[in-house]
């Protein structure tokens, strides 16, 4: 059997992750099958998942790794999953950032992955307490030459704080930051979402700084590809009515699609509803 050339390692992973999760686990022999590739890259595929930490491998197979809810993966960790979702997602989430407009980017790599997209919009002032979305911006200013005089590139606010494992900067000091200001609209990345549960998160100084964010906020729209809808983490810092649009991938279940439909005033599954991305005006919010 040869390799299924046209899925790249990181969809072939994903996909594989999304199995396991949904099922509970599944044999090497179910893999070769589904996706029609060999053993052996089934095998390096599981070794993979399994070095980030997403799964545990058993004989002839894998299973979930089950996470304590205080459990809060790094960047790297994260980063190299669902992957075109969250690209789906950026792109989707970047049309509602109007030109001249205060934004805010909470950590994580799905506001990552969005950060690159808004370099595209001008104008933007943007408060972040990302680290690795404040260089993104930074990067395309070094870029640009001219002494980073690149015209209409984003102003942006990096609040100060103590640096998590997902490098976010949390604590007092970015929560004093974040309260005295005013965002026409937040981007906020979720550990997890849930309708009992809200929005949360495993690290308990992060759930304050986020809290602050959406209390600062006009307009909050989540960036969450499936696998956030019913995992709960430690701490939870906003409920789903303070929701204003969820921003989601295709790899949604009807079920939960119907459920989070009961419990938001918006849902955008990006790569079948962009037609309808809602680009109200930040003064008409």
């Amino acid at each position: 059997m040869t390799d299924n050339q046209n899925l790249l390692a990181e969809q072939r992973r994903a996909l594989i992750l999304d199995e396991v999760r949904r099922r509970g686990g599944v044999r090497v022999n179910e893999l070769t099958r589904k996706l029609n590739v060999s053993d052996m890259t089934v095998r390096r595929d599981l070794d993979a998942l399994a070095r980030q930490g997403v799964i545990e491998k058993v004989h002839g197979g894998a299973v979930p790794v089950v996470e304590a809810s205080t459990h809060e993966p790094g960047f790297e960790a994260k980063s190299g999953l669902e992957l075109s979702a969250k690209e789906d997602i950026a792109r989707a989430a970047a049309a509602m950032a109007v030109p001249g407009s205060a934004i805010a980017l909470s950590g994580g790599t799905t506001t990552y992955a969005l950060a690159h997209r808004l370099l595209d919009v001008p104008d933007l002032t943007v408060v972040t307490n990302s680290v690795r979305v404040a260089d993104v911006f930074h990067a395309a200013q070094r870029a640009a030459g001219n002494g980073g005089n690149r015209p209409g590139a984003a102003t942006v606010v990096l609040t100060g704080g103590v640096r998590t494992p997902s490098d976010s900067l949390v604590g007092p000091v970015a929560d004093q930051a974040i309260r005295s200001l005013h965002f026409d609209v937040l981007f906020l990345g979720v550990h997890g979402i849930s309708v009992e549960a809200g929005l949360s998160t495993p690290n308990l100084a992060e759930a304050e700084t986020n809290r602050r964010f959406v209390q600062s906020a006009r307009r909050v729209v989540v960036v969450a590809d499936h696998t956030k809808w019913g995992t709960v983490g430690l701490s939870s810092f906003a409920s789903l009515d303070e929701v204003h649009t969820l921003v989601t991938d295709s790899g949604l279940s009807d079920s939960a699609r119907e459920e989070m439909a009961e419990h938001l005033p918006g849902l955008l599954v990006a790569g079948e509803d962009d037609a309808e991305v809602d680009v109200t005006p930040a003064e008409d919010i």
